[in-house]
Parts: structure tokens; C-alpha cells; sequence
């Protein structure tokens, strides 16, 4: 038996909703983000897996600085250190702008580390294990723009661009896949979309247009595969189970629309044998992502931040060290007095690592159309029996409101009067 590590769309040097550390110079996000990723190394190594397969996307963009850089090198050296074979793959954050630029991936392939194999091109790559060969099979992002040199193709209209593009990497993935030996395990590694597949919040982060295929064209049902690792959509999901085709997800989570996904990595288990008698099984591990919590207050009385400050009493325990949105509703009334810089102090004295946003919602209530006869029209206390008719107030309000102002009705009568006199 092998087991593998699966885990894909790091995206290193996202700093939305941090601060920097004085400590190290970088953002408290990156820390974040280099804290997940440390657990997986640390199950690779503490746990001797067989291999680690890596489905693209490390860094946030295709030019990361050199601290970065640094930081991603010094966990691939562990898996080095520990004679682990890894699979690097190129996904579309690590691609250049130009085809003959180099990745952030490619210094690992010029320095020919031991064991390290950076997956830019659609091939059939060959592991050596303790006691066998992985096959792994790479789809790398492949972007469109690159069949788009011919004048003939640039003619064309969308649709028939990603008809061939398709066809195209359907054919090219086949081809390798053809060259696989049912004798020796194998797998596919690939950073593309998926059809049956459930999309999030990656797309707002994306570059460039973003084609679908399918796994009937790409033909994972028909050649000898135990397993397809993917990256490239951020949700952990199961596209399908025979063979598994598996989304790892990203390790640390991006924004709130990622607020209740588990963040993770699959551990891959491969029994020996010919295929198809291998038994195959995984297990998504989770990881301590960031917890990013909203929270939301419905004030109706008269001190708004005390209801405030009760609500995240209650919401403690998931205030504490996540990213926290706070979202008022409530009459405007209510909502208007309260002060923004009040609430985000008291989230951050229980323990919030950050505030993200302060909103206020305020309760629009539709008027009701009130219908009035002619007479009523011109009669201001007619007006105002239909006004108080239309209103929830108690019943034993409603009297006193209407003589009160029937009063004051009368008031405004005698004054003009007066002043007509005048």
C-alpha cells in the first residue's frame, strides 16, 4: 500500500483583512496562510507518506517577492530532507503573462532537487517509491490565449475557441493517459474546472476566462486511474467516486463567502495489485483555517450597544481569533445612534484577530397606501383616524393619540385665525 498527501490552492500573499507584524515584516494573513500549509508538511513528514501531490496555485500572482519565495522554498526543503517525492504543478496564479517566462515553480526544476518534479506541461511523470513507481499524470493550467496566435482562430467567435481548446486538451490528456501500466498505481494530477463541479468565491480572483471540461472527454473513466487529485476550485468536493475525482480546496480560506467551508488535504491510500482489483481510499484531513465569522444584531430597544455587546457575549467563542463582520439592523432610529469605532473596540476585546466590517442594515418599512374619501381628504383629523388606524399601536393608545392631536389641530386652527386677523 502508498498514501499520498493531495492538496492544492495555497495562494501565498493574500493579505486581505491583515495587519502587518513587526515580528517578521509580513502580513498577520500570510502567517496564516504559511500556518496551514506547515501542517501539511508536518503530516508528510511525521507520518513518512509515500508522496505529495501539490495541484497548483502556491501564490497569490505570478511574481512573488522574494520573502515569499523564501518561505514556500523552506517547506519544500522539509519534504526534501525527508527523501518525500513532491509534485509541484503550475496552476493559472503561477503562470506568467509570456509562455517563455519562467514560473515561481521552475527554480525547483533548474536546481534539480532530489525528488522535487515541477509539472508545467501535460506529461506522464514516473515517482520512485520505497517500493514501486507512481505514475502521475499532469494537467497543468493551460491557458487559451496560447492557441490564439493563428489569425484563422482569432476570427473565431468564443464558443468555438473553447470547442477546440477542449478537444484539443482532451486529446493531448489521453495520449498520456494511454501510456498508462495497469500494474503500477496511478494517478491524474490536474488544475482545471470540472464540470458537475460547484464553483465559489475563486472565481473573483481568477485570470483570464476559464474553460470547463468534462471527466467523460478528458476520458478519467476509461483508462487505468486510481485517483484524480484537482485543484483550482476553492469548495473540498467529490466530483465523483469511481475513480475518486477529488477538489482538495484551498488551505486557508480567502473571504466570507468561504466562511463555512472546511479547509484541508487528502490523505490517499492505494492497495497494491493490477488495476482495477486496487482498493483506493482517502480521507479529507482539516486544517485550522481562519475562522471567519458574521455576526448579526437585530436591535429593538432603547441602548442598541447594549443589545451589541450581549450578542457578542453569546458569540464569544467564535469571536476569538477570527475575522469578524458585524452586521446592525434595525430602524434607523436605533441604528444611527450607534458609533461604529464603539462596536469594532468591543469585538476586539474579545479577542477578535480582526475586524473586517462594521454594516448597518437599516429596516426599510413600506408605507401602506392609506385610501381617503373626498371629504376626508381635506379633513386633518379624518386624516389622522386613518393614519392611527393603519398603525400598530395599543389599543388603549390609539384614543389618546388621536385627542392629542386633535388638540393640536385645533391649536394650528386658532393661530392662523389670529394671524388672519392681524
Amino acid at each position: 500500500m502508498i498514501r499520498l498527501v493531495h492538496f492544492a490552492d495555497l495562494h501565498l500573499g493574500i493579505e486581505q483583512y491583515g495587519t502587518l507584524d513587526p515580528a517578521t515584516g509580513m502580513s498577520t494573513r500570510i502567517r496564516d496562510f504559511l500556518r496551514v500549509l506547515d501542517v501539511v508538511i508536518a503530516f508528510a513528514v511525521e507520518e513518512r507518506v509515500d508522496a505529495v501531490l501539490f495541484a497548483g496555485d502556491a501564490f497569490k500572482n505570478r511574481d512573488p517577492n522574494p520573502t515569499l519565495q523564501r518561505a514556500f522554498a523552506e517547506r519544500i526543503r522539509r519534504l526534501t530532507d525527508a527523501r518525500i517525492p513532491t509534485v509541484l504543478l503550475v496552476g493559472n496564479h503561477d503562470l506568467p503573462a509570456a509562455v517563455q517566462r519562467a514560473t515561481p515553480m521552475d527554480i525547483y526544476h533548474a536546481l534539480r532537487l532530489p525528488g522535487i518534479f515541477v509539472a508545467r506541461r501535460i506529461e506522464l511523470l514516473h515517482l520512485p517509491l520505497r517500493d514501486t513507481t507512481l505514475q502521475v499524470a499532469t494537467l497543468p493550467w493551460v491557458p487559451m490565449n496560447q492557441f490564439l496566435s493563428n489569425d484563422q482562430i482569432r476570427a473565431l467567435d468564443y464558443v468555438e475557441i473553447e470547442r477546440r481548446f477542449r478537444e484539443l486538451i482532451s486529446q493531448l490528456v489521453r495520449e498520456v493517459l494511454g501510456q498508462l501500466d495497469p500494474e503500477r498505481p496511478a494517478v491524474f494530477l490536474g488544475h482545471v474546472s470540472i464540470e458537475g463541479a460547484t464553483f465559489g468565491n475563486e472565481r473573483g480572483i481568477l485570470l483570464g476566462r476559464d474553460p470547463v471540461l468534462s471527466s467523460a472527454e478528458l476520458g478519467f473513466h476509461e483508462y487505468p486511474l486510481d485517483y484524480v487529485a484537482l485543484g483550482h476550485l476553492h469548495r473540498h468536493q467529490v466530483i465523483a467516486a469511481r475513480p475518486p475525482i477529488v477538489y482538495a480546496g484551498s488551505l486557508e480560506r480567502i473571504d466570507f463567502g468561504e466562511e463555512d467551508e472546511p479547509k484541508g488535504f487528502i490523505v490517499v491510500e492505494i492497495e497494491g495489485g493490477r488495476y482495477p482489483a486496487r482498493q483506493v481510499r482517502w480521507q479529507f484531513h482539516t486544517v485550522p483555517a481562519r475562522t471567519f465569522f458574521t455576526l448579526r444584531v437585530k436591535v429593538t430597544g432603547p441602548e442598541p450597544m447594549t443589545m451589541i455587546q450581549r450578542a457578542l457575549d453569546r458569540a464569544a467563542p467564535e469571536v476569538e481569533n477570527a475575522i469578524v463582520k458585524v452586521v446592525v439592523e434595525g430602524q434607523p432610529e436605533l441604528t444611527d445612534r450607534i458609533r461604529l469605532s464603539d462596536v469594532r473596540q468591543a469585538v476586539l476585546e474579545r479577542g477578535a484577530a480582526q475586524v473586517a466590517a462594521i454594516v448597518r442594515e437599516v429596516d426599510r418599512q413600506d408605507r401602506p397606501r392609506i385610501e381617503l374619501a373626498p371629504h376626508q381628504a381635506t379633513d386633518p383629523v379624518a386624516m389622522l383616524q386613518r393614519w392611527v388606524d393603519f398603525r400598530n399601536l395599543p389599543l388603549n393608545l390609539k384614543p389618546q393619540v388621536i385627542e392629542r392631536g386633535r388638540e393640536l389641530i385645533q391649536r394650528a386652527r386658532e393661530s392662523r385665525r389670529q394671524r388672519a386677523g392681524e
